[in-house]
C-alpha cells in the first residue's frame, strides 16, 4: 500500500542524510500511549469485589456518562428549567468528542468536524445557536455562522501518484473512464438525496430517527456497499478506492462491511446550505468536538461527580434507579452509590449490556450489540512545518492514496493571521479496518509505543519522508478500542436496537449507538429525547 514519497525526487545523497538522520530522530521520540478506561476495566477484571459505598447521594435525574448524548441531555435539561440532575463523567470526559492540548495548541482525541445541519436536523441547530454558532435565522434555509468556525480553504488534498492534489477523490492523471464514473456516481447521489419513500418521509436524513421506513428503500440495507457498488457497475479503482476510504473515515470499516444504505447515507443525508457558505460545509475547531462539548457543559452548569459505574439498577423497595459507582485514588477504589428518579444512560452498548442489570425486553447483547471499529488518533506536536511539495498546499484535512491511515488534519488550520504559527499539531487518523475488531483490540493491547508509532505515522512518513521526523517534539497516541458502531448489512432492521430506542422506562438509554453508527447528528438526538422523557 506504500508508494513514492516526496524524496523519491530527492537526489541519492540528500534522501540518505535525511533517511540516517530522520532515523535518528524516531529512535529519541517516545510517543505517550493513552488508553481512556483501561485502567478502571483492568481493575474490575483483576480485582474483583469492591469495598462498601462510603456515601449515597440523592438526584432527581442521574446521568451516567459525560459524551454528546449526556453532555446534550444535561443541556436540554437545564434549557427546560430541570435543574436536579447529576452527570457520572465516566472514564474520560467527553468521550469520542474529547480534545487535548499542548501548551496554547488544542487539537482533537476524537471527533474532528461536524457538517452543517439541514432544517430536519433542527436539535443540533438549536444547539449551535445557543453555543454562538449560528449567529441568526436558525430556522431559515441558510442560517448565517460564525465565520470563525466555518472551515476556511484550502479544505482538503490527496497524495496520487507522488503528487498532491486538491481534494480527496483523485482526479488529476486518472483515466477519463474513470473519471466519468466519478461523474454518475455524483450524479446519483444528487438525485437520492431528494428521495423519499412512500410514507412521505426522505429517505436520507439526520437524524435517521426521522428518515422514511419505506421497505422497497430498506431494502439497501440487506447489501454491503461494496455489493451495491458492483451491482450499480461502478469499478473504477480511485472511485471505489475513495468510497472506501469515506467508509472507514465515518464508519470504521471498509465498504465491504457497511450496509449499503449506511454508505449512501454518509453522501445523500448530508448538503446543508449556509448564508454565508457554500452548500455542504464543514464547521471545525482546533480542538475538534471538544469546543462543542465544553460549550453544552457551560450552559448546562451540571453537578458533576467522577467516577465510573459498575451497576444500574432498578430500585429495591422503591421506585427509582440507583448506581453503584466507584472511582480509583492511587490505584485504589473508592466507592459510593446514587439513587435518582431516572437515570440517563449515555454510555455505548457494549458498556451498558454489563452495567444495566436488566436491560429492556426485546434486546440481546449476543445478537444486537453492534460490533465497534477500534481507532487510533495521534497529535504530533511539530517544532515547525515541514517542507511541502510545490503543488496543492497544505490544507486542513490531508489523505494519502492507498495509505494505511485516514490522513491528518492541522490543528492551526483556522489560524487566520498573516503570519502563520511558527508550531502546529498533525493529528493523524487510523482505522484498524483490515483487520477484525477483536483482533485490532488484541494488537492494540499487546503492540509497544514504538509500533504504534509506526503505525500512526505512515500517513505523515509516505508524505514527507524521513525528514518527518526531525520536525516532530512531541507524539501522543490515544487508543480507542471501542470508537465507533459499523454499521453492518441489517443494521437498520435491529430489533434490539429498536427496543432501546422505544424505551421508556426508569433507565432512559442515549447513545449514538442506538443509531448504529457514532456521529455527533445522532449522539445529540438520543441525549435530547432522552431528556425530555426524563422531564415527565
Amino acid at each position: 500500500m506504500l508508494r513514492r514519497s516526496f524524496l523519491a525526487w530527492a537526489g541519492a545523497a540528500a534522501v540518505a542524510g535525511a533517511g540516517l538522520a530522520g532515523f535518528r530522530r524516531w529512535q529519541e521520540v517516545t510517543p505517550r500511549v493513552l488508553a481512556p478506561g483501561r485502567d478502571e476495566g483492568h481493575f474490575l477484571r483483576d480485582h474483583g469485589a469492591l469495598p462498601p459505598p462510603s456515601k449515597v447521594l440523592e438526584t432527581d435525574v442521574l446521568i451516567l456518562g459525560s459524551g454528546i448524548g449526556a453532555q446534550t441531555a444535561a443541556w436540554k435539561l437545564r434549557k427546560e428549567g430541570h435543574g436536579d440532575f447529576l452527570m457520572l463523567d465516566g472514564p474520560e470526559r467527553y468521550g469520542n468528542a474529547a480534545g487535548g492540548r499542548f501548551g496554547e495548541l488544542g487539537f482533537p482525541t476524537g471527533a474532528h468536524y461536524l457538517p452543517l445541519p439541514s432544517q430536519d436536523c433542527f436539535h443540533v441547530r438549536e444547539i449551535l445557536a445557543d453555543l454562538g454558532v449560528i449567529q441568526r435565522d436558525v430556522s431559515a434555509a441558510r442560517p448565517y455562522y460564525d465565520e470563525r468556525f466555518l472551515l476556511h480553504a484550502p479544505e482538503e488534498r490527496v497524495l496520487y501518484k507522488g503528487v498532491w492534489q486538491e481534494g480527496v477523490l483523485p482526479h488529476e492523471g486518472v483515466p477519463d473512464t474513470e473519471l466519468s464514473e466519478h461523474r454518475r456516481f455524483m450524479a446519483q447521489v444528487e438525485a437520492l438525496r431528494e428521495a423519499r419513500g412512500r410514507d412521505g418521509r426522505r429517505v436520507f436524513t439526520f437524524p435517521t430517527a426521522a428518515c422514511s421506513s419505506d421497505p422497497e428503500w430498506l431494502r439497501l440495507d440487506a447489501l454491503s456497499f461494496a455489493q451495491w457498488l458492483d451491482r450499480e457497475g461502478y469499478r473504477s479503482p480511485s472511485l471505489r478506492w475513495y468510497l472506501d476510504y469515506c467508509c472507514r473515515d465515518d464508519y470504521g470499516a471498509a465498504s465491504g462491511k457497511v450496509s449499503a444504505w449506511a454508505g449512501l447515507h454518509y453522501f445523500c443525508g448530508r448538503g446543508a446550505e449556509a448564508a454565508n457558505a457554500e452548500q455542504g460545509a464543514w464547521l471545525t475547531w482546533p480542538e475538534g468536538l471538544q469546543a462543542l462539548a465544553s460549550g453544552l457543559e457551560r450552559q448546562a452548569q451540571p453537578r458533576w461527580i467522577a467516577g465510573t459505574a459498575v451497576s444500574v439498577r432498578a430500585a429495591v423497595g422503591r421506585a427509582g434507579v440507583e448506581a453503584s459507582c466507584f472511582v480509583l485514588e492511587g490505584g485504589k477504589p473508592r466507592t459510593f452509590t446514587v439513587r435518582a428518579r431516572k437515570a440517563i444512560c449515555a454510555m455505548p452498548l457494549h458498556v451498558a449490556a454489563r452495567v444495566v442489570q436488566q436491560m429492556p425486553d426485546g434486546f440481546d447483547a449476543a445478537r444486537h450489540q453492534p460490533q465497534h471499529a477500534p481507532w487510533l488518533v495521534a497529535n504530533f506536536l511539530m517544532k515547525r512545518f515541514p517542507s511541502e511539495l510545490a503543488q496543492a498546499p497544505l490544507s486542513w484535512d490531508n489523505v494519502v492514496y492507498g495509505g494505511k491511515g485516514l490522513g491528518y488534519v492541522v490543528s492551526t488550520h483556522q489560524d487566520i493571521r498573516v503570519t502563520p504559527p511558527e508550531r502546529t499539531v498533525f493529528t493523524a487518523y487510523t482505522a484498524l479496518s483490515d483487520r477484525e475488531p477483536a483482533e485490532a483490540r488484541r494488537w492494540m493491547q499487546s503492540a509497544s509505543g514504538e509500533e504504534l508509532l509506526a503505525l500512526a505515522s505512515s500517513d505523515l512518513r509516505e508524505a514527507y519522508g524521513a525528514r518527518f521526523a526531525a520536525h516532530v517534539e512531541r507524539v501522543d497516541i490515544t487508543l480507542r478500542a471501542h470508537a465507533m458502531a459499523i454499521p453492518q448489512p441489517g443494521f437498520r432492521s435491529n430489533a434490539g436496537l429498536q427496543a432501546l430506542r422505544e424505551y421508556d422506562g426508569p433507565i432512559l438509554f442515549a447513545h449514538s449507538d442506538l443509531s448504529g453508527f457514532s456521529v455527533f447528528e445522532e449522539a445529540s438526538w438520543w441525549g435530547y429525547r432522552a431528556a425530555g422523557l426524563a422531564m415527565r
